[in-house]
């Protein structure tokens, strides 16, 4: 199964084919072919663009969107949900809340489908690494209820249970924040953790800022939910490097 990419360049002049990080993982990988487009192109016609391409030379392609945030994609997350809710059983803990990146949303909808669907009252709390509260709760609320029809719940989604914290996002998607690379550092440092700059990072920053601001009860439990990208450490070692 062959894989061809279409990135959205949403830093101009950001992308650099020869950088380490992601990059250097598509090429390790053998993907087959990268378009680069600018920032604000529409993706999903970019790739169906591509898949015509596809098909016009025999193949049978199949468009995975962003995040793979449609119901097939956070369906994988409503899984973890499981895993969660089984695995805090079987030792015996007792989650308040889970937080996590919200961004094109197939791990905050997956989880929040999933955890109702069990009927768990585990809250589930994104902290937004691109858009504004209104238009991210919103967006994740639509695909949350697809979420659930696709899996044949028949739960009703409250809209209070979508929440979103926006105020991490800082000057724009994959743009750094001193808050991230407080975070990042922390995290490497104290618990030999790796957060990457765009998610995670940001997602931990606004953990510990509602930590601090008492946002939370003392005795409540929390689970952060790290879902990877380390590598993007590598393409960016300057912001957490420096003198």
């Amino acid at each position: 199964m062959k894989c061809q990419l279409v990135l959205e360049e949403r830093v101009p002049d950001s992308y650099d084919p020869g950088a380490s990080g992601n990059n250097f993982l598509y090429r390790l990988m053998g993907v087959d072919r990268i378009e680069v487009v600018p920032g604000g192109t529409d993706m999903m016609e970019a790739m169906e663009k591509v898949a015509e391409e596809v098909k016009a030379a025999g193949g049978h392609p199949y468009i995975i969107p962003g995040g793979a945030s449609n119901p097939i994609g956070a369906t994988g997350y409503a899984s973890c949900a499981l895993e969660i809710v089984s695995q805090s059983f079987e030792l015996g803990l007792d989650f308040d809340a889970v937080i996590c990146a919200s961004g094109s949303g197939g791990t905050h909808s997956g989880l929040l489908a999933g955890l109702v669907g069990m009927t768990s009252d585990i809250a589930v709390i994104g902290i937004s690494v691109r858009r504004k509260k209104e238009e991210q709760e919103a967006m994740i609320y639509e695909l949350t209820q697809k979420t659930c029809r696709h899996l044949g719940i028949q739960q009703t989604v409250p809209r209070d249970a979508v929440t979103c914290f926006d105020e991490y996002v800082g000057p724009g998607y994959s743009l750094p924040t001193d808050q991230m690379v407080e975070a990042v550092k922390m995290l490497a440092e104290m618990e030999g953790i790796l957060l990457d700059p765009v998610y995670t990072g940001k997602t931990m920053a606004g953990l510990v800022d509602l930590i601090r601001k008492k946002h939370f009860k003392r005795e409540e439990k929390l689970l952060f939910l790290h879902t990877g990208g380390a590598p993007a450490l590598y393409a960016n070692q300057d912001l957490f490097l420096k003198a």
